[in-house]
């Protein structure tokens, strides 16, 4: 009888220490197989990782690139002269980003259309690099017969998009094509505490088919809480009747999370705000705000106004997602439609000049 000889025990493969410097991975990482079975294991089951890989990492290396590239940011305020949008800009960047309207003068002519003016600036915080444009539309709702004054503005953000295709399908195009298309859209509203007038209501209309449009009421602290909240139910009401969607829009909601979080943004919304650039002592502290003789209307306190909602919003929950909508949706929907009516567009050599104006903080 032949003598059994016993398997041979073979060492285990040495696991590969984590680098020092990433921080600890989440407990019991898995993988699992999709496909048919191999070695024995079953399709769609899963095993512990045998050790650490660095699949966390790609967070910190994609910060990193953002942080060396920085990123650009275009928003267009709408609305007539005198509601405040220039110095909500700046209230909102904390710094003088978009110039100061002081009115027409008697020697000065009222534009006869509307003029499309941006400025650039390149601002930066905790070391990451924002290229923020401000586009300003001087003339819009100032004239006696306001009939079609949100073309020059429609034409201007199919500009961009028209801009940015030929970019696009250039055969030697850019590493990084420049992005001057416009991400988000403030709409003023002025606060008569009664309803839209029928030029906000035909402007919102047809520019939220290609721009992400964000309503505020201006100046609200010259509507009493009461007249606020009336006015804010009114204007949804107004919007919801004619068929005007504002961002963020039901259909973009990715998961329930998305529609939990910008159900209540919608409810919101229009905010209510106050914009200023001026500081005034309060209980100790230095606030931005509006002194009256009642008092000073804390810009960023949430019981005077929703301009930190509006902040939270714009900036710290929505930026990118602004951003995204403008490239997956506006966009997409503009170079589908201009392909297909054409048939495709002609590379092109060079991109047309930039006259915008840009300066660093």
């Amino acid at each position: 009888m032949s003598e059994v000889v016993p398997p041979e025990v073979r060492p285990k493969p040495a696991v590969p220490a984590k680098p020092s410097h990433v921080s600890q991975p989440p407990p019991a990482p898995t993988h699992s197989s999709q496909g048919s079975a191999v070695g024995g294991q079953g399709s769609g089951g899963g095993s512990a990782l045998l050790g650490y890989i660095g699949i966390d990492t790609i967070i910190e290396q994609m910060r990193k690139k953002t942080m060396k590239t920085g990123f650009d940011f275009n928003i267009m305020v709408v609305g007539h002269s005198g509601l405040g949008k220039s110095t909500l800009v700046n209230t909102l960047f904390k710094s003088q980003i978009s110039r100061r309207s002081t009115g027409w003068s008697r020697d000065e002519k009222i534009p006869k259309t509307v003029e499309i003016k941006s400025v650039s600036h390149v601002i930066e915080e905790g070391g990451v690099k924002m290229k923020l444009t401000v586009i300003d539309t001087p003339g819009f709702g100032d004239q006696i017969n306001n009939e079609n004054c949100w073309e020059p503005i429609s034409k201007y953000i199919n500009e961009q998009y028209e801009k940015f295709l030929k970019e696009e399908v250039n055969i030697a195009r850019k590493k990084r094509i420049p992005d001057t298309r416009v991400h988000c859209c403030l709409y003023f509203i002025s606060p008569t505490g009664h309803s839209l007038r029928q030029l906000d209501i035909e402007f919102m209309k047809h520019l939220s088919r290609v721009v992400n449009i964000i309503p505020v009421i201006a100046k609200s602290d010259t509507l009493t809480p009461e007249e606020k909240n009336e006015f804010k139910q009114r204007v949804r009401k107004e919007l919801e009747m004619c068929g005007v969607e504002f961002y963020p829009q039901k259909e973009f909601d990715e998961d329930m999370e998305d529609k939990s979080d910008n159900d209540k943004i919608r409810e919101a919304m229009p905010f209510a705000v106050v914009g200023s650039d001026k500081e005034y002592q309060v209980n100790g502290k230095r606030v931005l705000g509006r002194k009256t003789p009642w008092g000073v209307v804390e810009v960023e306190n949430p019981n005077h106004c929703e301009f930190a909602l509006l902040r939270d919003f714009l900036i710290r929950s929505h930026l990118q997602d602004l951003k995204e909508v403008t490239h997956n949706i506006h966009y997409e929907t503009y170079r589908a439609k201009r392909l297909n009516d054409n048939g495709g567009l002609h590379p092109i050599s060079s991109s047309p000049p930039n006259d915008t104006q840009e300066s660093n903080l």
